[in-house]
């Protein structure tokens, strides 16, 4: 099955939330694979840059989605208190060929 929805989001913490953010993730990743829509979710930070975190999504569908977006952990960990300790957010979206 070809995944309809893929997501590419960039994250840079604000300076000294490093740890905060990716805790954030790790839970996140833990409630996202549990939808049944979601294909991938997964959150990398960079060795390079600890500030500096990449997310690679896939959905099912777009329905699927924003289910994902509609989820009380989505608005509790990231809408509510990870996107605060952001220097700046980049969400990509692609759909599969």
């Amino acid at each position: 099955m070809k995944p309809g929805i893929c997501l590419a989001v960039t994250y840079i913490a604000k300076e000294g939330h490093e740890r905060a953010v990716a805790e954030a993730l790790i839970k996140m990743q833990e409630h996202t694979r549990k939808e049944p829509g979601n294909l991938i979710y997964i959150a990398h930070q960079s060795p390079t840059n600890p500030r500096q975190f990449f997310l690679y999504e896939q959905y099912k569908t777009t329905e699927d989605l924003d289910v994902h977006r509609a989820a009380s952990y989505f608005k509790e960990l990231l809408v509510d208190h990870c996107f605060g300790l952001l220097e700046s957010r980049t969400p990509v979206q692609y759909i599969a060929l």
